[in-house]
């Protein structure tokens, strides 16, 4: 199985920008088939999806809550995700995990198979 590995995360004032990397190993000849996603959870909440992009790169999804401030891309050559934060805001506070799949509908962010281990943003008002 694929293996996804994030970095990235810290702790950053409010207005202030962080770029996410989710880095793939094991078969990852095939990495282009993979949906690729970034969510979040803070504690006591419930997931939610942030961004997802399809395989070709062409198609993109974002949660209303970060529109306009967070771009999600994708490197196949690299086999690496990157999510760009910008405009931080407190309520971005959360463990942010990177997820892939090949089966499910890409749309589907919550339902991939594959996690990481996630890495932490802490954004301070």
């Amino acid at each position: 199985q694929v293996q996804l590995v994030e970095s990235g995360g810290g702790s950053v004032q409010a207005g202030g920008s962080l770029r996410l990397s989710c880095a793939a190993s094991r078969y990852t000849y095939t990495y282009s088939s993979y949906c690729m996603g970034w969510f979040r959870q803070a504690p006591g909440k419930e997931r939610e999806g942030v961004a997802a992009i399809y395989r070709s790169g062409g198609s993109t999804y974002y949660a209303d809550s970060v529109k306009g401030r967070f771009t999600i891309s994708r490197d196949n050559a690299k086999s690496t995700l990157y999510l760009q934060m910008n405009s931080l805001k407190a309520e971005d506070t959360a463990m942010y995990y990177c997820a892939a799949d090949r089966e499910v509908p890409c749309s589907r962010l919550l339902e991939y198979k594959y996690w990481g281990k996630g890495t932490q943003v802490t954004v301070s008002p």
